[in-house]
């Protein structure tokens, strides 16, 4: 017969060594959550529930459109900081609440400054479905947040956030490599709409450290277009224009977590014009803009 305290020792070492084989393989899985330089890099957003994060980001845009002969000048300087919170996840998608906690836009032209009133929008918040590669699947109540703008009307802040998070490859990723993703905006007024299509194609760079994060940094090209209609004074609107541009962006591929982003375009474009008189008006865009999480 077997004695049974012979087949405890027995099975105690065993048990011993699965034990150090299961925990050590639980190390490596969680190592391989964001793989490694040398096999490549497994770059995901991870959220977990209750996470609030935190973004400033700041935009500067200067238009110029050539009107018989008169050059018309327009700069554009818009501030927002926005709250993200995590909700969870559903169908492998991440849930988010966005709440935007302050926002401030300025317009200076020939004619002088505005700045619309923002009242209406501060403190508001929305849901938004994100996708672990940080594809925006799902802005849910950000149409009915709007603001107005003179000559424009009635605008919501859902364009803003339809492509705020960079798009990761799907796949692991080494050094030097690149991906290639698209995003669309639709920007909508009472009386305007444009889409902006664009592709970008993102290079892994390297490493570096941003606010005490370990991150990677990435570089993007960015090309698209735009087009829309629209209608101002009984004259019917017609917008078209190449885009170009580069992102510099870093993300902490431990955590999960977007960190910043620097990003430059500039758009070539004209607005033809049908009315009592018919005319094309020449048109350059110059852009830059930055989001960082705050500390």
């Amino acid at each position: 017969m077997i004695n049974r305290q012979n087949l405890k020792r027995g099975l105690l070492p065993v048990l011993v060594v699965l034990v150090v084989a299961f925990l050590g393989g639980c190390a490596v899985k969680k190592g391989d959550l964001w793989g490694d330089p040398e096999t490549g890099l497994i770059l995901q957003y991870r959220m977990p529930v209750d996470q609030i994060l935190k973004y400033h980001s700041s935009e500067e845009m200067n238009q110029i459109i050539e009107v018989m002969g008169q050059t018309i000048d327009v700069e554009v300087n818009s501030k927002t900081a926005f709250s993200v919170k995590a909700k969870g996840l559903k169908e492998d998608n991440h849930q988010l609440g966005i709440t935007i906690d302050s926002m401030s836009i300025s317009v200076v032209s020939s004619e002088g400054e505005l700045s619309p009133d923002l009242s209406s929008v501060i403190g508001k918040s929305f849901d938004m479905t994100l996708s672990p590669l940080g594809k925006e699947l799902e802005l849910s109540g950000a149409e009915s947040i709007q603001y107005e703008l003179p000559s424009e009307g009635k605008t919501s802040i859902a364009s803003d956030f339809q492509a705020i998070f960079p798009n990761l490859a799907g796949r692991s990723v080494k050094i030097g490599e690149t991906w290639t993703s698209t995003d669309t905006i639709t920007e909508k007024s009472e009386s305007s709409e444009i889409q902006i299509n664009t592709e970008s194609v993102h290079t892994l760079q390297g490493f570096e450290t941003v606010d005490g994060m370990e991150c990677v940094k990435i570089t993007a090209e960015v090309t698209g277009t735009l087009k829309g209609a629209g209608e101002q004074q009984g004259m019917d609107l017609a917008f078209e224009g190449e885009i170009k541009g580069t992102d510099t962006w870093y993300f902490a591929y431990k955590k999960g977590i977007f960190v910043k982003m620097i990003s430059t375009a500039f758009a070539e474009g004209s607005i033809e014009v049908s009315g009592p008189q018919d005319m094309s008006i020449p048109m350059t865009q110059e852009f830059k803009m930055e989001i960082k999480l705050a500390k």
